[in-house]
């Protein structure tokens, strides 16, 4: 092999580009063994890809450069260690956010395109949904404007502290107020909120003040147990349900169905992919049997 490489030589050597080399020379980090006089070529020597697989190797575990440069002259065991357990934690971290991240984006996806099912119809046969609006003989067809029975899985959600409605405050002091405590709760408001009363009588009384928030973060302390639930839908802004309610009640009573349990509004499309409030779809559902 030669004395000496020419950049694109030893960029075809290395596998690292010419710009970055020269980038490298510029800053300090890694420099040629030689330059030429006249020309101000750089040469680089066969034994310098050693040198060069430090900091490639450092860089390839998102080490910034800056720290590589800070560290090379200092390079033993000990600094090394310390340097690679740093980004070990960093690592950690970005990996715990992407993780959430994708967490919200499967819960808000899963909701979406189950208010997009909503919106179309679907049928749903012994309790279960359909993925199509038809089905064989027996199935119940369900849209915005129905009244069904489904059985649903379990759900695990974040349930923040009791509202304290007050009267002619309206609606959103007690939902600011859990925003503002989210943190304190551990709660990321990225996910779909939602709201929770603790019995049927509850909410027919007062639909729009719910006795409690909460998260859809399925790492939750709270369980919504699989079971069989009475559903309905509403399209309209945050708690404001028309005649949904009365409904419910009107379909429990001639289907025979005892009420038992909280009832929990989900909200399948808000202001995340809709900009008319008015035209927000959420789902009330609650445990039923008979």
């Amino acid at each position: 092999m030669k004395e000496f490489l020419s950049i694109k030589e030893f960029s075809k050597l290395s596998g690292i580009e010419t710009t970055t080399l020269r980038y490298w020379d510029e800053i300090g980090l890694f420099s040629p063994a030689k330059r030429d006089p006249e020309n101000n070529y750089r040469y680089y020597s066969p034994e310098q890809i050693i040198s060069v697989n430090f900091i490639t190797v450092l860089s390839s575990l998102n080490i910034p450069l800056k720290k590589i440069s800070e560290i090379e002259n200092r390079r033993n065991p000990e600094n090394i260690v310390r340097l690679i357990e740093q980004q070990e934690k960093q690592l950690d971290l970005e990996m715990s956010k992407l993780r959430e991240c994708y967490s919200i984006i499967h819960t808000r996806r899963e909701l979406i395109n189950y208010g997009i099912r909503v919106a179309d119809g679907f049928a749903v046969v012994d309790g279960v949904r359909m993925d199509s609006r038809y089905a064989e003989d027996g199935a119940v067809a369900v849209d915005e404007n129905s009244i069904a029975v489904m059985h649903t899985e379990d759900i695990s959600l974040i349930l923040g502290p009791r509202n304290n409605w007050k009267e002619g405050k309206g609606f959103f002091e007690p939902f600011t107020n859990f925003c503002n405590r989210a943190d304190e709760i551990r709660i990321n408001l990225s996910f779909p909120i939602g709201a929770m009363h603790e019995s049927w009588e509850g909410f027919i009384k007062s639909p729009g003040e719910p006795h409690f928030w909460f998260s859809m973060d399925p790492t939750g302390n709270y369980n919504r147990p699989a079971g069989k639930y009475m559903i309905g839908f509403a399209r309209s802004y945050y708690g404001q349900f028309g005649d949904l309610p009365q409904r419910m009640a009107v379909y429990a009573k001639e289907n025979s169905l005892a009420i038992s349990g909280p009832v929990y509004i989900t909200y399948l499309h808000d202001e995340v992919c809709l900009k008319d409030p008015s035209q927000y779809l959420s789902q009330v559902c609650v445990a039923v049997s008979g």
